[in-house]
């Protein structure tokens, strides 16, 4: 039987490595270890994994999540929508009855797992803040 090693970050490392980000991502897990809970609400991030301890203090999603979202269910809806009331032109109560569950399901169930699929590829990838880096002068 071979001990672990004692170093947690040879163990994160080999974890991450491990780890697909979109599995992770669509699961709403831990972009590390695949196992923590990435989330406490909603939307609304934990702290930290509370199986690896992955601080999430570096995820910034910022609008990306909504912004996929409001363009797919936008083109879902819209173009159910155009070919509805080009072949069967429906009063608009009919229309409102059939969009509206609609939009609400085409944006709210999928906005959770965007959220943390762009998370696991953001921790994937390295992606960071841009940062102005000083050339020498020659």
């Amino acid at each position: 039987m071979t001990e672990p090693s004692s170093e947690p970050a040879v163990q994160n490392q080999a974890a991450s490595q491990k780890v697909s980000p979109f599995v992770a991502g669509l699961t709403c897990r831990c972009p590390r270890c695949g196992e923590g809970k990435l989330f406490e609400g909603f939307l609304e991030l934990r702290p930290c994994c509370d199986q690896c301890g992955l601080d999430y203090s570096f995820i910034d999603a910022g609008d990306g999540p909504a912004v996929f979202i409001i363009m797919i269910a936008g083109f879902i809806v819209v173009g159910a929508a155009l070919v509805v009331e080009i072949k069967y032109q429906p009063p608009f109560w009919v229309h409102a009855m059939l969009w509206l569950p609609l939009i609400a399901a085409t944006t709210l169930l999928p906005l959770r797992p965007m959220k943390s699929l762009l998370i696991a590829l953001q921790y994937h990838h390295k992606a960071a803040e841009g940062r102005l880096v000083k050339r020498d002068s020659q």
